[in-house]
């Protein structure tokens, strides 16, 4: 199926239909929103299933066979048909532009796109301290004492070809880890990779879902592979 699909982890999105009608708007190459959730009592689904897009045939809700945004991912990439995925944060109102300039890249070639917020051009704001600094450093880290030659590693907004996703079984289950994963197996076998600058604006009036210790593990098993493979 040409064109790509976008795979949409959510938990209790109180702003989803916004951002239903926003991606619609911004994109021209869209096949599917795949909006992956946990429990069937999530608000979103129920958002959802009342608004204007309940009968939308290429928004669909896939349940996660597991729990987590990681697996959520994964269930997403496995309804998936289109030539090519793009794993979207569910409450990223600045990176819409995006969409299609990736899959722009895609057709020029490259098979993973990563978004930056640490390249020129990029931008973060109001990320809790500790988050950042943790991210920021990994990333410096993974820059400039590895060959992965990424500012942004473990940005879960990213940008995959069918072709990757079907070669890399993903191993991860904890947090957002399946994107440095597979960037790290997309890197290893020569796969062509493009990254570009974007936005991350955290969100102020809900708690960040980000857990630092309880998905490092994963985390920190890529971080090695990436430094010693």
């Amino acid at each position: 199926m040409r064109g790509y699909d976008i795979v949409i982890p959510v938990y209790n999105e109180k702003k989803i239909l916004d951002l239903l009608s926003y991606i619609i708007k911004k994109s021209k190459n869209l096949n599917n929103i795949l909006i992956c959730y946990d429990f069937d009592y999530d608000i979103t689904i129920k958002l959802i299933k009342n608004s204007k897009f309940k009968n939308t045939d290429f928004i669909k809700l896939v349940k996660n066979n597991s729990v987590g945004p990681c697996n959520a991912v994964k269930s997403g990439i496995k309804e998936s048909y289109a030539e090519s995925v793009i794993v979207y944060p569910a409450d990223d109102f600045f990176n819409g532009d995006l969409l299609d300039i990736m899959f722009d890249f895609y057709q020029k070639g490259y098979e993973v796109v990563c978004p930056s917020r640490f390249i020129k051009g990029g931008i973060i704001k109001n990320c809790p301290l500790l988050k950042y600094s943790i991210v920021k450093f990994v990333s410096f880290f993974l820059f400039y004492f590895s060959r992965l030659n990424i500012k942004d590693p473990t940005n879960g907004f990213r940008f995959f070809s069918k072709k990757v996703l079907n070669d890399f079984k993903i191993e991860s289950t904890l947090g957002f880890a399946y994107s440095l994963e597979l960037l790290v197996k997309a890197h290893k076998k020569k796969y062509k990779i493009k990254e570009l600058p974007s936005t991350w604006i955290e969100r102020l009036d809900r708690k960040s879902s980000f857990k630092i210790l309880a998905w490092s593990s994963d985390y920190l098993k890529w971080f090695l592979k990436c430094i010693f493979n």
